[in-house]
């Protein structure tokens, strides 16, 4: 465990503002960071928290609905509308984490209690907004980690599909179940799942809505990482936060344009592709950190980007 230090400092987190003692760890330490957040009762239903030291530049998403499961309402999709627009014109931001704020749970996906009182005319909306946020969150510039410690199935799933990387505890149960209701996934799940993992695995995973742990999606190629559970129950969150750990020191623009090169790349023919690489790599060319980069490198010194 590596002490904190004494000295104190305010971290924004939603309308809420909480003193903490900063902590920074090596990236190559073996030991965790402690928590950057808890259990908060009476918080929102989603937690927006900015980090400081070594992670000054990650921001935090939490889910914040226990009794629910975390389970998407209309007030909680509402919420995580608003802090994606936030994130998305944040220049500031170099890396975003999304994770559930109580162990055991990532998420139920979808608040089928709610959708139980939906008419018929109000489902498709509904559904067709979650989609459409979950597309939104997919598109955002910077890179995202999602850290699955607990139960992430259904509509749970579907969000964590739509991140760049994940990271789950080895007992966490992952799994496209809506067949079982006689639905099938309707937040992407159908389209991401294929990319990662092929066709034909999906389809199996999908036609027989079997849930996997976080050990057998790691092999699967589901998720990057998985890592056994610790006492405290986020296991999968504090090494999430050692991979934001790596990405935040590197320069932000390039870690947009590597995003947009991989994700419009990955889409098309090789020839186009190299083609959207070359524009991407040229967004990058006329800046102060390219610059910045090349006489930090001359100096035998850590660069200190920008974002300019």
């Amino acid at each position: 465990m590596i002490a904190a230090s004494s000295k104190l400092r305010q971290i924004r987190v939603g309308p809420l503002f909480r003193s903490r003692q900063s902590q920074q760890l090596p990236v190559d330490s073996c030991a965790c960071i402690r928590k950057h957040s808890s259990t908060i009762k009476d918080a929102p239903e989603l937690v927006v928290e900015n980090l400081g030291g070594t992670l000054t530049g990650a921001v935090v998403i939490g889910l914040n609905r226990p009794n629910s499961r975390n389970a998407f309402s209309r007030n909680l999709l509402a919420l995580f509308e608003d802090a994606i627009k936030k994130v998305q014109f944040d220049s500031n931001i170099r890396v975003l984490i999304l994770r559930s704020m109580h162990p055991g749970m990532f998420s139920a996906g979808a608040d089928l209690k709610e959708r139980a009182t939906m008419t018929p005319a109000e489902v498709g909306p509904f559904v067709s907004s979650l989609r459409a946020s979950l597309r939104a969150f997919q598109n955002l510039p910077v890179p995202t980690i999602c850290a699955i410690d607990g139960v992430a199935v259904g509509g749970g799933m579907e969000v964590s599909l739509t991140c760049d990387m994940r990271v789950a505890s080895d007992d966490a149960k992952m799994g496209l179940v809506e067949t079982k209701l006689a639905i099938i996934p309707g937040g992407g799940g159908t389209q991401n799942i294929s990319r990662l993992v092929g066709p034909s695995l999906a389809k199996e995973l999908i036609f027989t809505g079997r849930t996997i742990s976080g050990k057998e999606a790691a092999r699967l190629g589901l998720v990057n990482h998985s890592v056994p559970q610790n006492t405290e129950g986020d296991a999968a969150y504090q090494r999430a936060l050692l991979l934001a750990q790596e990405i935040v020191p590197q320069g932000p623009i390039a870690l947009r344009a590597a995003k947009q090169a991989i994700n419009s790349g990955s889409e098309v023919d090789l020839s186009t592709a190299l083609s959207i690489e070359q524009l991407c790599y040229a967004m990058t060319i006329p800046t102060k950190d390219r610059l910045e980069g090349l006489t930090a490198f001359k100096e035998k010194r850590k660069p200190n980007y920008t974002g300019e």
